[in-house]
């Protein structure tokens, strides 16, 4: 089995203290979220609560899963669908408001959706929209990419490497995320917004995500329902199975990222955000168990055949470039961010916002 990387010492995650400094973090500020009530993004409007910032409007595609239940603990000016959103601003570019940032992080963002025209008007066109609506604004774009859009790492995943159309995605949300990126390239655009390639993002408030949840959650499911966790086997030599490796980062050190680039004036361009890291699949699984105070029992079954050829066998994100720009926390070790996950949120089916205790 290859031998797992260290991840960096840091705070526990359950307490990790703000550092931010005045500036376009502050209460004054108004804030445009798409992609609110999912996943990152109900993080990210959490995290602006918690620098005393509600002046948000929130924007996101409710259908008929429990991701509104993200928005329930958290505070914002208003709600706006999407749909109505593009064509408000398009009528008037300022019919809700001025804001100081758009953090854009409403995507289909499942990897084997196969409609391959609504993943394009939805990720690549409204992303188009957006981007040129903000810029004429004078608002700062920020924006979600993808680690996805390095595809199997062959040609690296450096976030400092110019010539784009090296890389390969895998599927087609990947391919949506790099098409956008490209565009931003080629139309000089990356000098004046942010682009972040999240990688493994784990923690509270996925729970909607049905099979595109990562495996901390699936797995806890796993182990109240059978005592055990399942993961796939291997199918290239040089890997056992479930030394498979990631760069697992959790959702409230993305977040922080996120925060940090988006008030850096001078940070522009693409993004690794991750933890620096690589850990394996058993990695993970041994920590869950140990949060839960549970002997592990781990279960190798077959990869399906339909995602064998697009499986990657080793992500790890370069963030020299995200230092460079004065980024200086330490990412929360993974051990820690699992048992905050497991114990604080899962365990209880507590929420990013909801209050501790009865």
């Amino acid at each position: 089995m290859m031998k797992p990387s260290k991840t960096s010492a840091g705070p526990r995650a359950s307490s990790r203290p703000s550092r931010r400094k005045q500036g376009l973090l502050s209460p004054t500020s108004r804030f445009l979220v798409t992609g609110a009530a999912g996943f990152i993004g109900s993080a990210l409007v959490y995290g602006l609560n918690a620098r005393g910032i509600t002046r948000i409007v929130v924007t996101d595609h409710l259908a008929n899963d429990d991701k509104w239940r993200n928005l329930a603990p958290l505070a914002f000016e208003d709600y706006v669908a999407p749909d109505k959103l593009l064509q408000d601003l398009a009528g008037n570019p300022h019919s809700h408001g001025r804001f100081q940032a758009c953090f854009h992080l409403g995507a289909c963002s499942s990897t084997t959706v196969t409609d391959a025209a609504y993943v394009m008007e939805n990720n690549f066109g409204y992303t188009k929209t957006l981007c040129r609506w903000a810029l004429s604004a004078g608002t700062r774009f920020v924006y979600a990419s993808s680690a996805a859009t390095y595809g199997d790492g062959s040609a690296g995943m450096d976030d400092k490497n110019e010539d784009l159309r090296t890389f390969r995605p895998l599927n087609l949300y990947g391919y949506s995320k790099h098409i956008f990126d490209l565009f931003a390239k080629n139309q000089g655009l990356l000098s004046s917004i942010v682009g972040l390639k999240y990688f493994n993002v784990f923690g509270p408030n996925e729970y909607h995500k049905a099979d595109m949840r990562s495996l901390v959650c699936k797995a806890y499911d796993q182990i109240v329902a059978t005592g055990r966790i399942r993961l796939f086997k291997s199918y290239k030599p040089e890997y056992e199975d479930g030394a498979q490796m990631r760069d697992f980062v959790y959702v409230k050190d993305a977040v922080d990222m996120t925060l940090h680039l988006a008030e850096t004036t001078s940070a522009a361009g693409l993004y690794n955000v991750g933890a620096g890291v690589a850990r394996t699949w058993i990695d993970l699984a041994s920590a869950l168990f140990d949060a839960l105070g549970i002997a592990p029992e781990i279960e190798f079954i077959e990869m399906p055949e339909s995602i064998r050829n697009q499986y990657q066998y080793y992500t790890c994100a370069d963030i020299s470039k995200l230092r460079s720009t004065g980024y200086d926390a330490p990412t929360t070790p993974l051990e820690d961010a699992i048992r905050d996950y497991a114990v604080n949120y899962l365990r209880v089916g507590r929420r990013l916002g909801d209050k501790i205790g009865p």
